[in-house]
């Protein structure tokens, strides 16, 4: 058992559904009062009915009306040392899991056993008291962690020069930027020495060089055995990082195992669900957004997936809440691993209020077998104005397509363009004896 970092029998963690809670009269809490006894027989029976006064457990779908079953009967067991990928789309239960972890909040059932110290970062600022300065929450977070004052003071530089935030050490975090904010809070968890460390999606707040960073930082404390979870949609960093990866779907653990074997069970049980049609939520606040994404085979067949080499349409659906001038759709490729492959984008349209179609054909770039990601983004001249990372799945099979000659391109590369190549034909004679 001295291996074992994180040890988890039967996690579950179940919500109540409901509005906020208005505020009560006195009138309220006398009708409660009367009204007391007639609930308490009400449950009595509802007991009798079910068995027990707890909802049904079997799944998040069986739960009753206004419940939902965020995790359910998750088990695993991650080892000191080992730095684990928790993958899977939004609302799958991640940060649930990750909350429980931290002991931010207890499950509902399960028990959780955990063999050192957690550093967490789940939220940007976490832990971070918004009145006090840079200095004073690298202290806070020391504290909170079980640390004494002088082990805080001997990592305190090198937190600030990992941070990049000297200038405003001073400052009350609430003055600081968003990556700011995320750059102490990183170092902060990176460098105080918790055995076990959990890291959310918040990294996507940083640019790309801090992002490197971060990541080399966390290969750094694994290397040091201590024990990293790590959350995130970039399969190309989870399966540069990671050793092992879980996934979870619907508040359970369906893949355990090597990192590349359960992203690619992550990207099939994407495809799975949502097949070659995308819907996507209106962002708060925005004033355009990409509503959904179709992608169909080239030709009249109707066919979910696509074929090796064979040519494909992306049907990109967006609204506009106000007109926008030089607007430009793109849509880019990547791999499974999240490697990108090529982005493709509109010319600029100046467009009114209203919803609109744009339509990408790519018949001249043939893909090979595999799965594939799709990205989107809408802009205005150098201004983001919706960008969706992981925005859809397509799977291409390892079948050709009409005319392609290849009988078999899975793992050859990710495109299946011909190339004008020129064969020089020569005929060696062999000398007679």
């Amino acid at each position: 058992m001295s291996d074992i970092a994180i040890q988890a029998e039967g996690l579950s963690k179940l919500y109540r559904i409901r509005e906020r809670r208005r505020y009560r009269m006195l009138r309220d809490s006398i009708a409660k009062g009367f009204t007391a006894p007639l609930r308490r027989l009400r449950q009595i029976d509802r007991r009798k009915t079910t068995g027990n006064g707890s909802p049904d457990l079997q799944s998040p779908v069986s739960s009753p009306d206004g419940y939902i079953w965020a995790l359910k009967d998750v088990s695993f067991e991650i080892k000191h040392g080992e730095v684990v990928g928790v993958i899977g789309r939004n609302g799958a239960g991640k940060s649930t899991l990750l909350k429980i972890l931290s002991r931010i909040t207890e499950p509902t059932e399960g028990e959780l056993r955990l063999y050192g110290r957690v550093g967490s970062l789940l939220e940007v600022g976490t832990g971070f008291h918004p009145e006090l300065t840079g200095r004073e929450n690298i202290y806070l977070n020391g504290a909170i962690l079980g640390m004494k004052k002088e082990e805080i003071s001997r990592k305190f530089d090198e937190i600030v020069s990992f941070a990049e935030v000297e200038k405003f050490l001073d400052t009350p975090v609430r003055h600081y930027s968003s990556g700011m904010y995320m750059r102490l809070a990183f170092s902060v968890a990176a460098h105080l020495e918790p055995e076990i460390m959990v890291v959310d999606e918040v990294l996507a707040v940083g640019d790309a060089a801090f992002q490197k960073k971060c990541l080399g930082k966390m290969g750094e404390v694994a290397k040091e055995g201590r024990t990293v979870l790590f959350v995130s949609h970039n399969m190309g960093a989870i399966q540069k990082l990671c050793t092992k990866a879980v996934l979870i779907a619907g508040g359970k653990l369906i893949a355990e195992g090597e990192t590349s074997s359960v992203t690619d069970s992550y990207m099939l049980e994407a495809i799975s669900h949502t097949d070659t049609y995308f819907e996507f939520p209106w962002p708060e606040g925005a004033t355009g957004a990409v509503t959904s994404l179709r992608i169909v085979p080239g030709s009249d067949e109707q066919r979910g997936q696509l074929r090796a080499g064979e040519a494909w349409v992306a049907e990109v659906h967006f609204t506009l809440k106000k007109p926008v001038d030089h607007c430009i759709v793109a849509c880019g490729i990547m791999g499974a691993d999240g490697r990108p492959i090529h982005t493709f984008w509109s010319r600029p349209h100046d467009l009114p209020t209203g919803s609109h179609l744009m339509t990408f054909s790519y018949d001249q770039v043939q893909l090979s077998a595999g799965i594939y990601r799709i990205a989107l983004g809408l802009s205005s001249y150098e201004r983001s104005i919706h960008y969706l990372e992981d925005a859809g799945s397509i799977r291409v099979d390892d079948v050709p397509a009409d005319g392609v000659q290849a009988i078999r391109t899975s793992g050859t590369g990710y495109l299946l363009n011909p190339v004008e190549a020129k064969v020089k034909i020569c005929v060696r004679s062999q000398d007679t004896i």
